[in-house]
């Protein structure tokens, strides 16, 4: 039996689903989180760090909706807020230990990112996925 040449296995796979969706996930265009260690903190001092987002490949990922949310328990004393693509870790702590916490973080295009699409099964956001989460660990000394 003839072997089937592996182009022609491709673009039957390509034709099978949409072109821009597998050339996204070739491309790999998903949002990520930074994935930087937090600085640690000091009872009674004042911190501040922040964690970012982006789209991985993305030349305009400011075309991008961010929606943030928070998983876990963060020191009493330190609050976040958020501003576009960055999460602000802000307070004074006030009771040491190790504080874990998970930020997932949704994506979506947003209205005036403007993209053709041929096919009614593509979202047509230009990603490969839409979702990222990130574990992150604080320090309280």
């Amino acid at each position: 039996m003839k072997k089937l040449p592996s182009s022609f296995l491709v673009l039957s796979f390509l034709l099978l689903i949409s072109c821009q969706d597998a050339l996204e996930c070739i491309i790999n265009k998903h949002p990520e989180l930074s994935n930087q260690a937090l600085s640690s903190a000091q009872v009674d001092q004042f911190y501040s760090d922040t964690i970012t987002a982006q789209i991985k490949n993305e030349p305009s990922d400011d075309n991008y909706n961010y929606y943030f949310s928070i998983d876990g328990a963060l020191p009493r004393g330190i609050d976040y807020y958020i501003d576009y693509r960055t999460i602000f870790l802000e307070g004074t702590p006030l009771v040491s230990g190790t504080y874990n916490f998970t930020v997932r973080l949704t994506v979506e295009q947003s209205d005036n990112y403007i993209e053709e699409c041929e096919n009614k099964l593509n979202d047509c956001d230009g990603l490969c996925g839409d979702t990222a989460s990130q574990a992150y660990t604080l320090l309280v000394n």
